[in-house]
Order: structure tokens, then C-alpha cells, then sequence
């Protein structure tokens, strides 16, 4: 077996084609569109190598030339830890520990390089929304932009010294059929019951002009602490340009407390659902496809993308209130499509949230495991840290 890092386009094409290979018997894996992988690796369209950020990325090969695995490692800027930490993803193998084991190894070896003292994997070049943890528990399709794997890399990971770092749950329920947690109706009747609250989905030239604003005031409040990271205007109005052609404004809902916004969720279709029939590509042919099945088959899945109180407003009964009031004005319905919601994935780390979803009666459907693997094997390993 022989390792070869990634230097050509030849090779940036086999670094996507293997993993197509691999899992071409597998109906539950979803092949990812090939920008979204292509684009993490090149300074273009992943700003972090404009900010100090370094990634390699390696395949390997066995002794007749056929590629039986692959892997990146990475520094990001933004981790800025007591502990050097770099990342490792990307990975794909086929059913070999040895050769599992050597790809580890690459990783391990150029991140030790650069002088780090720990890797996480299998983690994504960029945020944590993103091509994030191994999937160990519910090998159902894909959400957009998540990962699939093979039951057996668990085994690998475990077997290198790889330790869990933090669970991410990803929970479920359906929409209609599944009441809500009686002490959960309870909070939410007596914010409801307040004529200072309203709750309500934002649409038309609002959607465009003043969400982003809404989504960047409320976020900062109650997410930047934990990211670490503040969302600018510039930087908000990116991400709700990015989602336009996704986004169903029935499922963009805020609450606003005296004119004010406090609370917020975003909602999009699961759209690797319709993504599944591109095979990777987004040309002509797979843009028309895209249309055609989001106008004939469109999605019948919602992803909770991201939800968010700012904290004068947590354990009042916001998030409660919110949920009713949305479910009031529109999942209820019949009109209503969407069959399922999947949240994005909670971190163990994160009981608040955990919480509120077991009181929307939401299950979990999913468990990706982020690992971490420490360099020096005699120090003592601590998970993440809870959030408080």
C-alpha cells in the first residue's frame, strides 16, 4: 500500500470517484454534489486559508494501483484551544484496518508537523453544520451536507485510541399526530396569553430586507458565546442569499417580544431528497432535474437548520410558545406537506436543547460520534465541555 497526497486534478477527481466507487451498492448513501466537497480544499471558496488555515488532503492506493481509501487533515484558525487541536475528515476505506490505520497515521503525522497536539475526527475544513462526526447509530439517507458511512469505520476509529469527544443527536418526529409535553403547552399558554409576544413566519420584502437583521441580533445573543464567533450583517445577509433557493418562507417563523425580535428557528426542505437524483452534479442536466423534482417531488422532510432564544427570554417558555403558535398557524393543516422534521444535530454537550426536544415529543433518529484523538497517550482525556 502507498500513500499519495493530493497534487493534481487527476487526483482531486479520484479523491471524489473512490468514494463513489465504494459505496455504489449502497442505497442509503447519498452521493454529495462534488462543489460542495471540491470547493472546502481551495482558497477560492473556503476563506479559511485566507486566514491562516492549511489543509492536505491523501489517497491510498494498494500495490496494483486501485485507490482502497482516502483523508484530509486540517488547521483551522478558529480553534483556539488549550490544547493544539487539529482535524482529520474526509475519510472513506474499504473494509481493511491496516490500511484504516495508515491513513490515521498520515494525519496524525502532518498535523504533529505542524505542531498540534490532538485531532478530531472525522470533522469538517469549516463549521460544525457541516460534514461533522461519524455516524454510529441510524443509517437512514443523509441530511444535506452530513455524512454517511459504513457501520465498520466505528470499529476503526475505536480501535486506533480515538475517544468520543461529544454524542450529536439528531432528533425526529413527526409532524402531525405527535402531541407536545403537557408542562411544554402549560409555559406556552401563559406566553401566549401575553398580548407583548407575537409570533409569526417573515415573508415577501421582510424575508429579504430585515431576517437577516432579526436572525443576526437574536443569534449573537444566544449562539455567539458558545461558537465563539459573532455573525457581522455582511455575513447574515450571505447566508440567507445562499438559502434563497431552498427556502420555504412558511418555515422561517420568529418571536418578537414588544417589537423586538427574541427567538427564532429555521426550517429548510430536506433537499437531499432531490439531490439524490443529480449523481453529484449540478450542470444543466443536473439543475433541470433539480427543478423538476422540487416543483413535481418536492421534499416531504423539513430540516431544523438552526433555533436560537437570546438568554433573558430562556426558561420562560419562548421556545415553547414559538412551537405552538407555529404549529397552530401551520404544520396542524392539512395543506401542510411536510410529513417529518429532523432537527440539526445536538451536541451531548448541550442538555438545554436536548430538553426541548424531548418535550416536542422528538426522538432520537440518529447518532454521529465526533472523536478525538490525543497525541501524547499518557495525558488525561476530557470530553466537551457542558454547556451551562
Amino acid at each position: 500500500m502507498k500513500i499519495l497526497e493530493v497534487a493534481s486534478p487527476a487526483q482531486e477527481k479520484e479523491f471524489i470517484a473512490m468514494a463513489v466507487r465504494l459505496y455504489k451498492n449502497e442505497e442509503n448513501w447519498i452521493r454529495p454534489l462534488d462543489k460542495d466537497i471540491e470547493g472546502i480544499f481551495h482558497p477560492e471558496t473556503n476563506k479559511l486559508f485566507r486566514n491562516g488555515g492549511k489543509a492536505k488532503r491523501w489517497l491510498l492506493v494498494d500495490d496494483h494501483g486501485n485507490t482502497i481509501g482516502r483523508v484530509a487533515a486540517f488547521l483551522n484558525p478558529k480553534w483556539r484551544e488549550n490544547q493544539p487541536t487539529g482535524g482529520m475528515g474526509f475519510f472513506e476505506c474499504i473494509h481493511d484496518q491496516k490500511a484504516a490505520f495508515l491513513l490515521f497515521d498520515t494525519a496524525k503525522k502532518w498535523l504533529q508537523e505542524q505542531g498540534m497536539e490532538a485531532m478530531d475526527g472525522p470533522v469538517n475544513f469549516g463549521e460544525r453544520d457541516k460534514w461533522w462526526g461519524l455516524l454510529v447509530e441510524g443509517f437512514s439517507p443523509p441530511n444535506y451536507n452530513m455524512p454517511w458511512n459504513f457501520p465498520y469505520y466505528q470499529d476503526f476509529f475505536e480501535a486506533y485510541g480515538f475517544e468520543i469527544y461529544f454524542k450529536q443527536f439528531t432528533y425526529m418526529r413527526p409532524v402531525k399526530g405527535v402531541g407536545f409535553d403537557e408542562k411544554m403547552i402549560e409555559r406556552a399558554n401563559n406566553i401566549l396569553g401575553d398580548p407583548e409576544y407575537i409570533f409569526r413566519h417573515i415573508k415577501g420584502k421582510e424575508l429579504a430586507e430585515k431576517a437577516p437583521l432579526y436572525f443576526m441580533d437574536v443569534y449573537n445573543k444566544a449562539w455567539a458565546r458558545h461558537m465563539g464567533k459573532s455573525l457581522t450583517v455582511k455575513e447574515t445577509q450571505l447566508i440567507f442569499k445562499q438559502m434563497k433557493p431552498i427556502m420555504d418562507p412558511r418555515l422561517v417563523y420568529f418571536g418578537f417580544y414588544k417589537g423586538e425580535p427574541i427567538s427564532f428557528f429555521i426550517n429548510i426542505p430536506e433537499i437531499n431528497q432531490i439531490f439524490k437524483y443529480v449523481n453529484g452534479k449540478l450542470d444543466l442536466i443536473g439543475k433541470i432535474k433539480f427543478l423538476w423534482h422540487k416543483f413535481f417531488h418536492p421534499p416531504n422532510k423539513m430540516l431544523g437548520l438552526v433555533f436560537g432564544v437570546i438568554p433573558e427570554f430562556q426558561g420562560k417558555g419562548v421556545e415553547s410558545a414559538m412551537i405552538m403558535a407555529y404549529n397552530e398557524q401551520f404544520a396542524r393543516h392539512d395543506s401542510f406537506s411536510y410529513k417529518t422534521i429532523e432537527m440539526n444535530w445536538i451536541g451531548d454537550f448541550n442538555p438545554k436543547m436536548m430538553r426541548v426536544c424531548e418535550q416536542l415529543n422528538a426522538t432520537i433518529y440518529k447518532t454521529h460520534h465526533t472523536y478525538r484523538y490525543l497525541f501524547d497517550r499518557t495525558k488525561p482525556f476530557e470530553r466537551h465541555k457542558v454547556f451551562e
